[in-house]
C-alpha cells in the first residue's frame, strides 16, 4: 500500500495551511481552533516549510512572548521534508521515524497533494495487518 490510497479521497483543497508571511501568533490559533500539531507552510503555491507545535515551544523558550509577532517564514521548520503519493506507507513509516518527525507534505510533481500525519500511517498500516489476519483466518477455515 502507498501514500496514494492513503490520500485517495482527500481534496487537496480541504489543506489547512499558512503562509510564510503570517503572523507565528495566527498560527497558533490555527493549531488550537483545528486542534492539530502541524501545518505546511506556503510559499508561491509551493511548500516552503513545516509550522508545528515543536517550533512553538522553542521559540517560545528562546525569545519569550515576542516570537508571537515574527513572520512564520522565520520560525519553521525549513526545507520541509516531503513524501510522494508513490512511496509505500512503511518508508513513509520509516522516514519519520528517522527524522523524528509527525507530519509529512505529499508532493506531486511541485505541487503539494496532501499532508498526512504519523497516525494517518499507523492507522492504514494497523487495517491492513487486520486485513491479512481475516484473511489467514478465511484460508485456514477453508483449508
Amino acid at each position: 500500500m502507498n501514500i496514494s490510497s492513503l490520500i485517495e479521497g482527500r481534496a487537496s483543497s480541504d489543506i489547512i495551511s499558512v503562509t510564510v508571511d503570517q503572523a507565528v501568533r495566527d498560527a497558533v490559533k490555527l493549531l488550537a481552533s483545528k486542534r492539530i500539531g502541524a501545518l505546511p507552510v506556503m510559499s508561491g503555491g509551493r511548500v516552503a516549510g513545516i509550522f508545528s507545535e515543536r517550533d512553538v515551544i522553542y521559540r517560545l523558550a528562546e525569545e519569550g512572548s515576542a516570537c508571537l509577532d515574527r513572520p512564520i517564514g522565520e520560525v519553521m521548520t525549513s526545507p520541509a521534508i516531503t513524501t510522494t503519493t508513490d512511496t509505500p506507507i512503511l518508508d513513509a513509516l520509516s522516514l519519520m521515524t528517522k527524522r523524528r518527525i509527525r507530519h509529512l507534505p505529499v508532493i506531486d510533481g511541485e505541487a503539494m497533494c496532501g499532508f498526512i500525519s504519523i497516525g494517518d500511517l499507523v492507522k492504514a498500516r494497523l487495517d491492513e495487518i487486520q486485513h491479512e489476519a481475516e484473511a489467514m483466518r478465511e484460508y485456514i477455515q477453508t483449508a
